[in-house]
């Protein structure tokens, strides 16, 4: 027998993983790093993928207004005994918002400052803060009482007029203020946020 092949047997009799044995052990740990990353963006690009396809950047915050009233629907048309379900909608539509926000945020509220409309930017950063507030209201609630579903009706109606504000006045005043390379910019930006966060 071979003196190296002694050695490692007396090795592992005393407890000790061969070496080649650790290297095995760490390529398939980093094997399942990387698909666990891959995973991941992939996840994200999923997430962000129907905002990236809806258009420009005022087009894909419309579309996401519309899916944010699709779960306000959802969870409205859930009976109180269906705690399970409004807890999974309620997590849903709080991961939707935040992603919405960041874009909003983070590139669109910024854009609406630098073509002179602070006042309407700073006001709808302040409505942010409800959002926020509702989110907090209706999470340390119990789900299955009539109160959570009059305070989600007041959400909606208050989310609703915010939407409204933006995609009937504000947007179309930005959007007509950029060219069309600004414009691309813009949506690319609102992109990358999202992409952060989805």
């Amino acid at each position: 027998m071979a003196a190296a092949e002694q050695k490692e047997r007396s090795s592992s009799k005393a407890g000790k993983v061969p070496s080649a044995s650790l290297g095995m052990i760490a390529g398939v740990g980093a094997a399942g790093a990387a698909l666990g990353v891959l995973a991941m963006i992939g996840r994200k690009f999923a997430v962000q993928a129907p905002t990236y396809f809806a258009g420009d950047w005022d087009d894909a915050l419309a579309a996401e207004h519309k899916a944010t009233l699709l779960v306000f629907d959802a969870i409205q048309a859930t009976p109180d005994s269906a705690k399970v379900k409004r807890s999974m909608l309620l997590a849903n539509l709080k991961h939707m918002l935040a992603k919405h926000a960041l874009e909003e945020e983070n590139a669109i509220y910024p854009a609406l400052r630098d073509a002179g409309m602070v006042a309407e930017a700073d006001e709808l950063n302040s409505e942010h803060g409800y959002v926020k507030q509702y989110l907090y209201e209706l999470d340390n609630m119990p789900n299955d009482t009539p109160k959570f579903l009059e305070t989600m009706a007041k959400f909606r109606a208050d989310i609703e007029h915010h939407m409204r504000e933006e995609e009937d006045g504000l947007f179309p005043r930005l959007k007509a203020q950029l060219d069309e390379e600004r414009n691309r910019t813009l949506t690319r930006a609102m992109n990358k946020e999202g992409f952060k966060i989805a």
